[in-house]
């Protein structure tokens, strides 16, 4: 009976809990209070570090401020823009440059932005490109580079003098320069509102002259009004192209024309021809009287 009671007792005795106690959990009671000490004094670092951070860049603010608010005339008179130069004109003036420009007075160098003072030039319909530097300490320098006329446009009674693609420069008077090619049977509202239908028949139209004349002399002319049958014009011959390529269509006789004996391109026969190129792999000649 006294057996089976012992045993009892050891079952309900359970298992003995690791603690330290005395000396040791004294010990690692103060290892723990270091360890916290520690890291508050760490953060109490970080705080002080990042307080003294901020309030350098405050000062430097300041500082700059203050130097700016003393030094700022200095600089403005040192920097004043005095004069604009301009490079690269001949249809425009330097007081249209100037006028888009638009400064106002006393500004400085360094108060302008020189790509949008570039976009104001470039507004003006003969300046294709336009680049604004400055130069210290008193100089605004403009270099542009201007439209180059490559065609005359006649719609209806009017004469627009206008680039290889299709920009309209001027509206011309009586007078052509004769020199140009001709471009016939598109309209003006087209081509003022900047119709890209239009414009790339402008530049089929000058890049076809410019391949005509480079064969045969005198002025072209090139009628647009139908863009399924372009129509080409010179004193001697008449060409109709179709639908393709247009510089294939010329490739195509040019290597064909040492054939054709009656077509005048030298100059030893005055009739002229009509050469139709609308037809794939052929070329038609009639002769005109």
């Amino acid at each position: 009976m006294k057996l089976l009671m012992r045993n009892r007792s050891a079952r309900n005795a359970g298992s003995r809990l690791n603690q330290w106690k005395g000396a040791r959990a004294s010990q690692a009671a103060d290892e723990r209070q270091q360890v916290q000490r520690e890291k508050l004094f760490a953060w109490g670092r970080r705080a002080l570090r990042m307080g003294q951070g901020i309030v350098g860049l405050a000062a430097l603010a300041w500082g700059l401020a203050f130097a700016a608010g003393e030094m700022g005339p200095v600089l403005q008179k040192w920097l004043e823009i005095q004069s604009v130069t301009v490079e690269g004109i001949h249809h425009v003036t330097k007081p249209e440059v100037e006028a888009l420009l638009a400064l106002k007075p006393g500004v400085g160098l360094h108060q302008v932005s020189v790509t949008f003072l570039a976009e104001r030039v470039r507004t003006h319909f003969w300046i294709k490109e336009a680049v604004v530097e400055r130069r210290l300490p008193h100089v605004l320098h403009v270099t542009i580079l201007e439209r180059t006329p490559a065609a005359i446009i006649r719609t209806d009674v009017d004469h627009w003098l206008s680039d290889e693609t299709g920009h309209l420069l001027a509206k011309l008077g009586s007078q052509e320069d004769l020199t140009l090619p001709l471009l016939v049977g598109l309209e003006s509202k087209a081509l003022l509102l900047g119709d890209p239908r239009a414009r790339n028949a402008v530049q089929s139209g000058v890049v076809l002259a410019k391949l005509i004349a480079s064969t045969i002399e005198g002025r072209v002319e090139v009628d647009l009004a139908n863009l399924s049958n372009v129509v080409v014009s010179t004193d001697r011959a008449r060409f109709q192209f179709g639908n393709d390529s247009l510089i294939g269509q010329w490739e195509r006789f040019q290597k064909l024309k040492p054939l054709f004996r009656a077509v005048a391109f030298d100059g030893r026969k005055h009739e002229a021809s009509e050469i139709d190129l609308r037809y794939d792999n052929r070329v038609i000649v009639r002769e005109r009287g």
